[in-house]
């Protein structure tokens, strides 16, 4: 029976990753698309509209949130001034979900929807799949036109998406958040020279600094407005140029946001400042159609300001501004502010019809009875949205017959105009193609995971049914909540109040066992349940609360010196702790100095790295010593507290050999040096939560759990710790700042793991902390701890995994599908691969083991 459940318990954890890659398979798949460029097709009203503009200067600011450029707290004068008199036409761009820079450029180029895969892909820094080479989009159609060179400078991303396209460029990494200047500083440098150049057609510019800040600092840091005006600066530059180089008359500068950011300088979900960046056409040309716009506009809650374009209508627009035909998979709709520069009603006609037939391709390849024979008026009464669509459509085209006069062709131009914007929102919110055997033969296969997880389980959880029914039930509610929306998103709340009730419950357990005094349980309840309290206060997360008021970025920011007083204290608990039991062969001071030296290497670090990332939390002592330490590059102190820890792990495994038994402490050090490894990978404002989970953790060993108790406690502290470190199932809370901690250059493995282990300190130090307990269980004679442990973990992985499936498969059409329940798939991919697979079985199992050899 044993060797049937664990070779059972063995398939379950192999089903879960193939469940995982054929559902990800058939539920992000790349969307097919139109090869080959877009041409002009002949038209009865004459030659094609002579284009206004022979250049484009496309400037990307990453995360130019509207209000950055249009609100009273603004630092762009500048392009305020040129708003005002007429020299610049403002927009927000909707930004669809996922906001983040990838998909976006897709949609700003293409003028389609990018598939949701685009997220992973777009921290795949190598990856080269995605690209848009063979596709036709605005840069393929002026590279056609063969009347200039391309060249990029910024943002690399371009470089993936356009390879061989640019004949001059330079491109830099996007995920060095901590680089506020030298990203910029690397465009701007070839600005003047560009400038005075006759030879390019499109200069593409990717500035990522303020996005940088945002992430740092959030849109309110100090950074903030001094990067705004540096930006501003640069309009000012190319704009003078504009009018004063002869070549550059007929040019047209566009400035852009990629996407916005939330409240907490993030973004990749749907929160309004996410999906609402700035969108400005620049040029001298424009002052004959514009009367100049109120500046700076009245406040916006929803960041809305002046006219809302989908992000895909640059696309047309720019085709019509450039002379070239809208490229094939385009979904934009031409801005129709921008009609009044041709004076001709055909041209202006010739220029909507043109944007209207190529969407009609289209929509005819997913509806082929689209345009067919049927009435063209009285559409309204027609029910469904494709048949409304078809019969407005046939209503244009015979309202063609006719068009000189000019009040019908004003008529014409506004019902073609609202046609393009209705038959936009029909296309882009058509479900995606999705591969439904696939869907079914992914949940399918988390059903066998489900089924062997619990066959594995069933012995433990028959023979203490009462103990196993909390994790049950935890279990069957999480599964059902991934239904709503609404919980998914705020699903933090599940968690603390879950993981509140269940500490209670354990310590009532505990009061009944008479295992412990009574007056060491009350201290432990009170202050087990008070760490708990201040864990879920420490960073506001989800989507209706972010960036409101916390513990760590709002009240350690304002109290910097209790900050580094609870920083320091969380290092000197680990030094204590590693001062007396890790270094056993040396006698008690020379253990001390070498304790003492490896948490000074990595209190360094920290202060450097502070230093370097988020200056304003230096204060006092700190500030004095972040200020000195000069001369070692970040990626060098990394690389050396890395090391040190690799040397005292080393250490520590060769001297325990020697030293087995129940005393051995070579697997408390093992913890000791891995909380100290992500002490080094956490923010400097959560560190402290590693010292609240050390002093829970030093309590809950004491208070005799069983195995099941252990299980669910380690379950639910794994998750509470994940939220109250600022994670959340939204894109935009992934923290990169501590994903390059010594690594020089982008290198898709190290980066994954940092990456991995700054996002989920909380849940890794869980699964460590756990472990001592199931090895005292085992001490004590348990059999089968390791395989019991596992089983509980994989029977809630693969249940939550099944229901996140069906839920995404079930509500496929729903509003939500792509900001919501897409990315709580991708977060579902990372806990059952990462933290389950890699973490709670890989890491736990290898603890384990060594803990057996050491302690045996």
């Amino acid at each position: 029976m044993s060797r049937l459940s664990t070779l059972a318990l063995i398939v379950a954890n192999a089903l879960i990753p193939i469940a995982i890659l054929i559902f990800a398979s058939g539920f992000f798949p790349y969307k097919p698309f139109l090869s080959g460029l877009a041409e002009y097709e002949a038209l009865d009203y004459g030659s094609v509209p002579e284009a206004p503009f022979d250049k484009v200067i496309f400037m990307v600011v990453d995360a130019l949130r509207s209000d950055f450029v249009y609100s009273n707290v603004s630092g762009f004068d500048f392009t305020q001034s040129l708003i005002t008199n007429g020299a610049a036409v403002p927009f927000t761009a909707h930004a669809t979900s996922p906001t983040i820079t990838m998909p976006r450029v897709k949609a700003v180029t293409t003028g389609s929807i990018p598939s949701f895969l685009d997220v992973i892909l777009n921290f795949a820094e190598s990856d080269t799949t995605s690209s848009l080479a063979s596709q036709d989009t605005w840069l393929a159609q002026m590279k056609a036109k063969k009347s200039g060179n391309m060249i990029m400078y910024g943002d690399d991303t371009w470089l993936k998406l356009f390879p061989g396209f640019f004949d001059r460029a330079d491109g830099t990494s996007s995920f060095f958040v901590s680089d506020f200047t030298e990203v910029d500083n690397n465009v701007t440098r070839h600005i003047p020279d560009e400038l005075k150049n006759n030879d390019w057609n499109t200069m593409i510019m990717h500035y990522l600094g303020l996005d940088h800040i945002g992430h740092k600092t959030g849109p309110r840091g100090p950074n903030m407005i001094p990067k705004q005006r540096e930006m501003d600066g640069i309009v000012r530059q190319i704009f003078e140029s504009m009018e004063a180089e002869k070549h550059l008359q007929s040019t047209l500068l566009v400035l852009c946001g990629d996407h916005g950011m939330n409240d907490a300088g993030n973004h990749g979900g749907s929160a309004p400042g996410e999906t609402s960046p700035a969108l400005v056409f620049i040029s001298p040309k424009l002052k004959p159609i514009s009367q100049g716009f109120e500046v700076p506009a009245p406040y916006q809650e929803d960041f809305q300001y002046y006219r809302v374009v989908e992000q895909s209508d640059v696309v047309p627009t720019l085709g019509a501004l450039l002379g070239f035909p809208a490229p094939r998979n385009n979904l934009g709709a031409f801005i129709p502010d921008f009609l009044p520069l041709w004076n001709k009603s055909t041209d202006k006609v010739q220029i909507l019809l043109r944007n209207a037939r190529q969407i009609v391709t289209i929509i005819t390849a997913a509806f082929p009875s689209f345009g067919g024979e049927g009435p063209s008026e009285h559409c309204a009464t027609l029910g469904a949205s494709i048949d409304e669509l078809s019969c407005e459509w046939r209503s244009i085209n015979k309202g063609l017959d006719g068009l000189n006069d000019g009040k019908q062709s004003e008529e014409w131009l506004v019902a073609i105009t609202k046609w393009l914007k209705r038959a936009q929102e029909l296309m882009s919110s058509t479900a995606s193609n999705y591969d439904i055997p696939k869907l079914v033969a992914g949940q399918v296969a988390s059903i066998f995971a489900l089924a062997l997880a619990l066959f594995a389980a069933s012995p433990m959880v028959l023979k203490s049914f009462g103990n196993s029914l909390p994790i049950l039930v935890i279990t069957l509610s999480y599964g059902i909540m991934m239904f709503a929306s609404s919980y998914v998103e705020e699903e933090q709340h599940f968690w603390y109040w879950t993981t509140s009730a269940w500490l209670m419950l354990l310590l009532l357990k505990c009061n009944r066992k008479k295992t412990i005094s009574s007056g060491f349980l009350a201290i432990s309840t009170v202050v087990i349940l008070i760490v708990t309290r201040i864990a879920r206060r420490w960073n506001q997360t989800g989507q209706k609360f972010a960036g409101e008021p916390d513990i760590g970025r709002t009240f350690l920011s304002e109290h910097r010196n209790l900050l580094w007083t609870l920083v320091v204290s969380t290092y000197l608990w680990n030094l204590q702790s590693l001062a007396s039991r890790g270094f056993p062969r040396f006698q008690k001071l020379v253990a001390v100095m070498f304790a003492t030296g490896l948490a000074s290497i990595a209190i360094t670090f920290k202060l450097a790295f502070t230093n370097e990332d988020s200056p304003e939390l230096l204060v006092g002592v700190a500030k004095m010593m972040a200020d000195n330490e000069i001369g070692v590059s970040l990626v060098m102190r990394a690389r050396t507290v890395f090391v040190s820890i690799a040397i005292c792990l080393l250490y520590s495994l060769g001297t325990g050999l020697g030293q087995r038994g129940p005393r051995n402490n070579t697997m408390k050090t093992i913890h000791d040096l891995l909380t100290l490894f992500l002490i080094t990978q956490s923010r400097a404002t959560n560190i402290p939560l590693l010292l609240l989970f050390e002093i829970q953790s030093y309590l809950l060993n004491n208070l005799d759990l069983t195995l099941i108790e252990a299980a669910t406690t380690s379950l639910l502290l794994q998750y509470m710790s994940f939220f109250a470190f600022g994670g959340s199932n939204a894109i935009s809370s992934i923290d990169l700042s501590s994903a390059y901690n010594g690594v020089s250059g982008y290198n898709v493995v190290a980066v994954g793991i940092l990456t991995f282990i700054s996002n989920w300190c909380g849940p890794v130090f869980w699964a460590s902390a756990i472990n001592l307990i199931l090895l005292r269980l085992r001490m004590r004679g348990e059999k089968r701890v390791l395989f019991q442990y596992i089983a509980v973990h994989t029977m809630f992985v693969a249940c939550s995994l099944l229901f996140v499936m069906v839920a995404c498969t079930m509500l496929r059409t729903h509003l939500f599908i792509w900001t919501v329940f897409s990315p709580k798939y991708l977060y579902s991919m990372a806990w059952s691969l990462g933290q389950h697979l890699l973490i709670n079985i890989g890491l736990t199992s290898l603890l384990h083991w060594l803990g057996g050899k050491y302690m045996a």
